[in-house]
């Protein structure tokens, strides 16, 4: 099986008729998939390749409003597609949904431009927490206000306008995620951020003491990279309680 669409019965929502697109080889946790999202009222269709997937989610008019990608696939992997969408869709929402759970590999999907990462097995309630809340978050990110005020973060000049930080010749590209957590690292210098509020404020879960994820973690980490040794120290792990700028 290469596409499967699947219709259901839906509750009424505000997110009836937002089209989702699934990439998954497995066909019952595709099918499964996509009765749920129909169910929660979303509009899925599914690829059993990853070829195929990237080819759709590129053809589609309008653009899906998020991808469920598997990593494993036929065709493409699910890395190369996420980089590939990344690349010609930057605002497009993707949650990659695999076995696949190393910190390496999570580390990888979020270096290709994943928004989220879910690893199987797991649970219906979180991962459709997960898309509501990714949708909440493109949404608003289409509603804001123009890019706020350059700011500094430690020695970096941050630019929300450009998504740059500098010091002198050097330039860090940045996300919105990573502009996101420098400005409220930067605010609540030398206080202690909890995962809880990280996921509240950044991530947009209404409800994140339910949530279970390593997404603050890995992006963390990933920025920390980004930023250099001596920089990204300056974000502090306080084990047991979250994260610390020592600005």
């Amino acid at each position: 099986m290469d596409t499967v669409t699947t219709v259901t019965s839906r509750r009424n929502n505000e997110s009836s008729g937002l089209p989702i697109l699934v990439i998954e080889d497995e066909e019952a946790i595709l099918r499964g998939l996509c009765d749920v999202l129909a169910f929660h009222g979303y509009e899925p269709e599914g690829c059993a390749r990853g070829d195929l997937g990237l080819e759709t989610a590129l053809a589609t008019v309008p653009e899906p409003a998020l991808v469920v990608l598997d990593v494993m696939l036929p065709g493409m992997n699910g890395f190369d597609v996420c980089e590939k969408l990344r690349e010609a869709r930057p605002s497009l929402p993707i949650l990659m949904l695999t076995a696949r759970g190393s910190e390496d590999d999570v580390l990888h999907g979020f270096r290709c431009g994943a928004d989220d990462y879910v690893t199987k097995p797991f649970s219906i309630a979180q991962l459709v927490a997960r898309v509501e809340a990714l949708l909440r978050r493109t949404a608003g990110e289409r509603e804001a206000e123009p890019p706020a005020e350059r700011f500094a973060f430690g020695p970096l000049e941050v630019d929300p306008a450009e998504r740059v930080a500098s010091r002198g010749a050097e330039t860090i590209d940045l996300t919105p995620r990573d502009l996101e957590l420098l400005a409220l690292f930067a605010r609540e210098s030398g206080r202690i951020l909890s995962r809880r509020k990280l996921l509240a404020d950044i991530w947009g879960y209404p409800d994140p003491e339910r949530v279970e994820t390593r997404s603050v973690d890995m992006h963390i980490a990933k920025l920390r990279k980004k930023l250099g040794p001596e920089l990204g120290a300056a974000i502090e792990t306080v084990r047991g309680e979250g994260y610390r700028f020592r600005g």
